[in-house]
């Protein structure tokens, strides 16, 4: 099997099973049996492959893990509760209280606040640069970053920077590169091929398919040497290539908890099998929108990283020759407008999910970003005329149709 919607559709079942089913079944169970007691100790001991408790594995979420494992040619897929739990747990694994990383203030809002109040309180400094500055880049990194963390496409600010770059500079300091790939999926974009060493995603959005689940999945694309990262030198001894994954597996990951279910993962396997159908249409879609809003005199700009008035077009074309995904954003003169725009609205929600089967329209700054002032807006980005739009996959003549009414309204 070489081609990504074959694997989708298939995989590669672990066992065979005992019914001869098509599809996977739903392990929604907490705890597994052993034939003797030497056999449960091996489990614990790490000695002997086993599930012993689904908070630390569970064959559904193990066939899940191993389809995406399989979609991103990656060494080992862990899938967890949320994207936000995803950052989190890989952070927790590479930091340290003195230790820093690098990272940018354009990035999702909840991430942000990770980042700046969350972590900080665990003395874990944060770095905050623009990501597009790579002389800043390597300014920032010094002795004590565990990591290089950034967002594929920002959201909402849709900025893309050449991810070889950025890797390049991490890695001739011997730091690891952690990328949020969520809204280009390894179908847009193959982290491994531009050096990433773990790629975070929020399955909760392509991925389940429609927004039917919450997950998320830390990606280990086998690239960095762990014996050169100090806090996990240590383990890097014994586990080699599977440093991080270990340390997650048996630390982290079981420790915090951010297990994901069984059954958002059979839901979220059954998306990865239409996911590359989901992201073609909603990927024209969106290309067929953002033209269109360009040429209504009331939308004072557009965003989208396929257009010609994109300033990084050229890279966006060069790093993602498949499509950019379904997020565009637009500004319109006020907010006063913005929420007459959206409210004139009838088949696009108002909601705060990306990637959903529906199109789904939000005002970034009253909602994910009504927390912070009016300065730290502007430095991440955020304007208070901004509209983001999440195209999904209905007929692109009904989404601007509807679009047509709420700039009527204005």
């Amino acid at each position: 099997m070489t081609g990504f919607a074959t694997k989708a559709v298939h995989g590669a079942l672990l066992k065979p099973d005992a019914h001869g089913t098509l599809r996977p079944p739903v392990y929604d169970n907490v705890a597994f049996e052993f034939k003797d007691s030497h056999d449960i100790q091996l489990a614990f001991e790490g000695r002997k492959p086993a599930h012993s408790y689904s908070r630390v594995s569970n064959p559904t979420v193990d066939e899940f893990e191993q389809r995406v494992r399989l979609l991103s040619d990656a060494l080992g897929v862990i899938a967890v509760s949320s994207g936000m739990a995803a950052i989190s747990n890989v952070i927790m694994a590479l930091a340290e209280a003195g230790t820093n990383v690098v990272t940018t203030r354009w990035v999702f809002g909840n991430t942000y606040s990770l980042f700046a109040e969350t972590f900080k309180a665990w003395g874990l400094e944060t770095r905050f640069i623009d990501m597009s500055d790579y002389r800043a880049l390597a300014g920032a990194i010094d002795g004590n970053t565990c990591a290089v963390f950034f967002e594929v496409i920002t959201n909402p600010q849709l900025q893309v920077v050449d991810v070889a770059e950025v890797t390049r500079i991490a890695h001739e300091r011997n730091v690891p590169v952690v990328l949020d790939g969520t809204v280009t999926t390894p179908y847009l974009f193959r982290s491994k091929d531009y050096g990433v060493d773990v790629e975070i995603i929020s399955s909760t959005k392509y991925i389940s398919g429609g927004a039917t689940s919450m997950g998320g999945l830390i990606i280990d694309n086998g690239l960095f040497r762990w014996k050169n990262h100090p806090k996990l030198e240590p383990a890097a001894k014994k586990y080699g290539p599977q440093t991080l994954l270990a340390t997650l597996r048996r630390e982290v990951y079981r420790n915090m908890g951010a297990c994901q279910s069984p059954h958002n993962a059979f839901l979220q396997t059954l998306g990865l099998e239409t996911l590359s159908l989901r992201i073609d249409k909603s990927s024209a879609n969106a290309l067929a929108v953002a033209r269109w809003l360009e040429q209504q005199s009331k939308v004072a700009s557009v965003n989208y990283p396929r257009l010609d008035s994109y300033a990084g077009k050229r890279l966006a074309n060069r790093q993602f020759p498949r499509g950019v995904g379904g997020i565009l954003t637009f500004d319109l003169d006020s907010r006063a407008e913005c929420f007459a725009f959206q409210d004139a609205l009838r088949l696009v929600r108002r909601a705060t999910n990306i990637n959903d089967n529906k199109t789904l329209v939000l005002h970034p700054s009253s909602t994910i970003f009504c927390e912070y002032s009016d300065a730290d807006k502007t430095a991440m980005g955020v304007r208070d005329t901004m509209l983001r739009l999440s195209v999904g996959i209905e007929e692109p003549e009904d989404i601007i149709e509807d679009l047509q009414k709420g700039l009527g309204a204005i």
